[in-house]
């Protein structure tokens, strides 16, 4: 089989050849920048740049070379990019460690030392404190806000971080040509790859409210003031659906796999919607995003990414149609391997779950984290069904031994 056919066929539930690999595939399967220089380092690559594709997780762009001695079997649309030295610019860690970040991304640095990324509109968005690795969101436009109507909305999905912050392909835009360049790209990646490509274009509905309102204001509304809610979700859709149609005219024909209302739903402990508010909410618009995707493309499979405890939600999104979801947090109330699979493995493909992040990547042994994937793997990949990754990105303290363990116990299994 072809990594393509590899994961697809795991993705229709019939058992493949090896187990399909995921590292890098999408921008919750990812490494962080430091654990990326540390494990070429360690695997005796030859030092290159270090471009950081998503600028407010500091995730690095997986090079060739390194997919090809772990034999991943994805690639993420837009990391192709690495090769077009014009789309970059300079830029340093804290720590001083030289790397490259998207050129239309500007970020300053104030006298304390800290990054900082300002709207169009001059509001202070994110920072990035000295000593830390991340950017944190620091302006949310509907903090304060009484609104009900929400027909300018388009108008605000730039004025928070994470939609302020784009990926390559970003900024080509979604005019006739950049819907042009956006379909050309993806043709020539498909002609050279056979990699099962995945894009990731997002239509989240949850998280954007958060992004808008700040997670306190946005529970109180759901509850105390659905109306605007609804309202609120209906232009959100109305955006989406729009831009959905336009991107998939320009990539659907080339890509695999779609990562479509990727919102983050669950807690460590459980979900953090009760399901009649899931129900009321959500369900029925995601529906409409997915079943636009079914009817007009029907070869291209959807996976949702969904950190924590969801087990209770899954139900509902097998019925939407969802062909997969990840991260598969193992380590959250309800998630466990043996359960997930028992319960719903005949029925939604686990992009995930292969190795626990929280503890053994971070902490663990190679030969505890070995065993762990071993187990794992037993566990999941009977009958398809299962992509493996590490349940969500590698972060900066995981050392570069515990990484190569990890491919290791799934090279071995494949063996």
């Amino acid at each position: 089989m072809t990594s393509k056919e590899r994961v697809m066929a795991a993705l229709e539930h019939k058992q493949p050849d090896q187990i399909p690999v995921d590292f890098n595939g999408h921008s919750s399967s990812g490494i962080s920048v430091q654990a990326y220089q540390r494990l070429r380092k360690y695997l005796g690559l030859p030092s290159s740049p270090l471009y950081i594709y998503d600028v407010i997780q500091q995730l690095a762009i997986v090079e060739s070379d390194v997919l090809d001695l772990f034999g991943i079997d994805v690639f993420q649309l837009g990391c192709e990019y690495c090769y077009y030295p014009d789309y970059w610019q300079d830029w340093e860690l804290h720590d001083g460690t030289p790397c490259k970040i998207p050129k239309h991304i500007q970020i300053q640095k104030n006298k304390n030392g800290d990054y900082e990324i300002y709207s169009k509109k001059g509001a202070l968005l994110g920072i990035q404190k000295k000593g830390c690795l991340y950017f944190e969101q620091c302006y949310y436009p509907f903090a304060d806000s009484d609104r009900q109507e929400f027909d300018d909305l388009s108008e605000y999905m730039g004025e928070f971080l994470w939609g302020y912050v784009t990926k390559p392909p970003a900024p080509l835009g979604f005019d006739e040509e950049g819907l042009k360049q956006r379909a050309n790209e993806a043709r020539q990646l498909r002609l050279s790859t056979s990699r099962a490509i995945y894009a990731n274009f997002g239509g989240k509905l949850f998280e954007p409210s958060a992004y808008l309102y700040r997670m306190d204001n946005l529970m109180m509304n759901l509850a105390l003031n659905p109306n605007a809610m609804h309202r609120l979700y209906d232009a959100l859709l109305s955006i989406h659906l729009h831009t959905l149609a336009l991107y998939l005219q320009a990539v659907g024909p080339y890509i695999d796999v779609l990562g479509l209302v990727g919102d983050d739903l669950g807690m460590q402990t459980g979900p953090l919607l009760s399901p009649n508010m899931f129900q009321e909410f959500f369900l029925p618009r995601y529906k409409i995003l997915i079943d636009y995707v079914k009817n007009h493309y029907p070869h291209i499979k959807i996976c949702m990414h969904c950190c924590g405890s969801i087990a209770s939600f899954l139900p509902f999104l097998i019925d939407l149609g969802i062909d997969a979801i990840n991260p598969v947090q193992i380590s959250c109330n309800g998630m466990e391997p043996q359960k997930l699979k028992q319960e719903f493995g005949n029925a939604i493909t686990f992009w995930g779950g292969g190795c626990d992040t929280s503890y053994y990547l971070t902490n663990g042994s190679p030969d505890e984290i070995r065993n762990h994937v071993r187990q794992n793997i037993r566990i999941f990949h009977s009958g398809g069904g299962f992509v493996f990754q590490q349940v969500h990105n590698i972060l900066a303290n995981v050392p570069p031994q515990n990484i190569v363990a990890m491919f290791e116990a799934v090279n071995e299994c494949n063996s």
